[in-house]
């Protein structure tokens, strides 16, 4: 099997196993996942609703490269945790991890 395809079928097991949780804890868990654990470190998930998940970010060059890529990990959002995400907001926020 491919590094893909691993990739692929982890993250189709988290999905399942998210189920129970109510929607913004399946988006904070699949958050990780969806962006990786460089960008995950910078941004966490504070908010989710109507489609709109809120994320806060703690560095402003960071929180330019996640809006770059905003599209996409909406995309990834919803596909791993299951939930039907329409947008992501980001803010620049101090928070502690």
């Amino acid at each position: 099997m491919s590094l893909e395809g691993m990739r692929d079928m982890l993250r189709g097991s988290l999905g399942k196993s998210l189920h129970g949780l109510q929607e913004e804890d399946r988006l904070a868990a699949a958050w990780p996942v969806a962006c990786g654990k460089a960008m995950a470190e910078r941004g966490q998930v504070v908010g989710f609703e109507n489609g709109i998940v809120r994320i806060d970010v703690n560095d402003g060059a960071w929180l330019r490269q996640l809006i770059s890529m905003r599209r996409q990990l909406a995309g990834e959002l919803s596909r791993i945790s299951g939930v039907a995400v329409s947008e992501i907001h980001f803010e620049k926020r101090n928070f502690k991890r």
